[in-house]
């Protein structure tokens, strides 16, 4: 990222509204393989997620894409394709190159790289300041979670965090509809063992895993795990894992009373 690009990034807006969380009992029941989502008509408020790799995923929905965390291809990221997508927001977690590489984006995106309040086009961001390491950031420094609603579902990405939630930080991201959670640890990401109890914290509806081992990673370079180890610790979830890299989803049929977490594939 260079310097010119990030003379313009404003921090504007107002602290977004804090939220509680709701603890909720897990159901007991697995699927191995979840259909396909439906189309929805144009008419409807849908979500549309797309996984481009490791961390980095697509939000398009209310007119507006958001783009977090592109990388470049290069160790755990190796084999995935460079994620250069339109997008008119882009929210980094880290200056580390497989979260954090913004100079090759199309057109001319806001971006987002700091903990703090943001409003952009109406949305609320919210930033989180997390650690990226478990030594408090002599690492990997500085950590960054952002939270918004889109399409009206609450949103929570975790970026690459490694530090246990505060209950300072959990009050900021409340209790997502839709969180997104680094599982495949190494030194600066949750192992499969903390992303389970940081999960349980945050009490989402829907969970996507990420930062995890793939078919992607340089091996002599990538030291982290697959997600298999991470769903044999959440068995008594609902586990749906599709065909696709994408999901539409709707805040009307988010799951009320069960966790779902969703395996998305890539197209590799």
């Amino acid at each position: 990222m260079n310097r010119r690009q990030l003379l313009r990034y404003g921090r504007i807006g107002t602290l977004a509204a804090l939220a509680t969380t709701v603890p909720s009992a897990w159901q007991t029941y697995q699927a191995q393989t979840a259909p396909e989502p439906e189309t929805p008509s144009p008419s409807d408020n849908s979500l549309l997620v797309q996984w481009l790799g490791h961390t980095c995923f697509l939000f398009v929905g209310e007119g507006q894409s958001v783009l977090v965390n592109p990388f470049r291809t290069l160790g755990c990221t190796a084999g995935y394709r460079p994620p250069q997508v339109n997008a008119d927001l882009v929210l980094i977690s880290s200056r580390l190159l497989d979260e954090g590489a913004t100079e090759n984006l199309p057109g001319n995106p806001r971006i987002l790289f700091e903990p703090g309040a943001y409003q952009f086009r109406g949305q609320q961001i919210q930033g989180i300041r997390t650690f990226h390491d478990r030594e408090g950031g002599r690492r990997f420094g500085i950590n960054v979670a952002w939270g918004w609603i889109q399409a009206g579902i609450k949103i929570v990405h975790l970026g690459g965090a490694a530090a246990p939630i505060t209950p300072e930080q959990q009050i900021l991201m409340g209790r997502p509809d839709l969180l997104f959670v680094p599982v495949g640890g190494g030194p600066k990401a949750y192992s499969p063992e903390e992303a389970k109890e940081e999960m349980l914290k945050l009490n989402p509806r829907v969970v996507i895993p990420t930062h995890y081992l793939t078919q992607a990673a340089d091996r002599d370079s990538c030291n982290l795990v697959e997600i298999e180890q991470f769903l044999a610790l959440v068995e008594d979830a609902t586990i749906e894992k599709t065909t696709s890299d994408s999901i539409r989803l709707s805040r009307s049929r988010l799951p009320e009373n069960q966790r779902v977490v969703k395996v998305l594939s890539y197209n590799f």
